[in-house]
């Protein structure tokens, strides 16, 4: 069991080097040498692990998305210990997966050049339909149990909501990582663009919780 733990360890962090050398520097400064020097490890050993590039990616994107995910989990996990609506769990939810801060940037930047690297990538381009596919179905099933405690009308469309929160966050995200200095109005484009998510949120959820007590977003 400890051998297994041990390269388990390795290949992340082998992949954790993998993501810092294309937050830095893009795809291309991700060679299987470079990555061994910022791992630490030897390049034979980097290729034990991942006989190939293309490997090598694989496994660093899905560890990427994983990683997301969990961040994610934790944040509904926390939502509904502290009994919070829907509404509020889905705010928050999308706020975390929008490049905010220095960390968030850097995971974007990640993200979006596997997702470039997948339309010539059929194992990429899996993970990155996977990764979409399981997000709407989050969105989808945040408002259907929105409509059970009364958050949501019950003709709401689960699958429509769920889309439009998708491409509004796709957008947002690639604004927000472009151009996060620029003015929308009177606000900066990070608070307008939480006003805007918000917004498309509510234009869903109109109603109140009725399973615990009711907080604003």
């Amino acid at each position: 069991m400890p051998r297994t733990a041990d390269h388990d360890q390795r290949r992340r962090q082998i992949a954790s080097a993998v993501r810092a050398l294309i937050a830095e520097a893009g795809l291309d400064a991700a060679t299987m040498a470079s990555v061994a020097r910022e791992a630490g490890f030897s390049v034979g050993l980097v290729q034990h692990y991942f006989p190939s590039k293309d490997d090598l990616l694989l496994f660093t994107y899905r560890q990427v998305m994983a990683d997301v995910g969990a961040r994610l989990a934790v944040r509904i996990d926390r939502g509904e210990t502290r009994e919070r609506p829907i509404s509020a769990i889905l705010f928050d939810g999308m706020l975390e997966l929008l490049p905010l801060d220095d960390d968030r940037r850097a995971e974007y930047r990640v993200a979006r050049v596997f997702r470039g690297r997948s339309l010539d990538n059929p194992a990429l381009a899996a993970v990155a339909r996977a990764t979409a596919a399981d997000l709407r179905t989050q969105f989808a099933t945040a408002v259907r149990n929105g409509k059970e405690c009364g958050e949501v009308e019950p003709d709401a469309d689960a699958d429509l909501a769920a889309t439009r929160f998708s491409a509004l966050l796709d957008g947002l995200a690639d604004q927000l990582y472009e151009d996060p200095g620029r003015r929308v109005g009177r606000r900066r484009l990070p608070v307008a663009g939480k006003k805007i998510l918000h917004a498309c949120v509510g234009d869903t959820f109109t109603g109140e919780c009725r399973q615990y007590r009711s907080t604003a977003p």
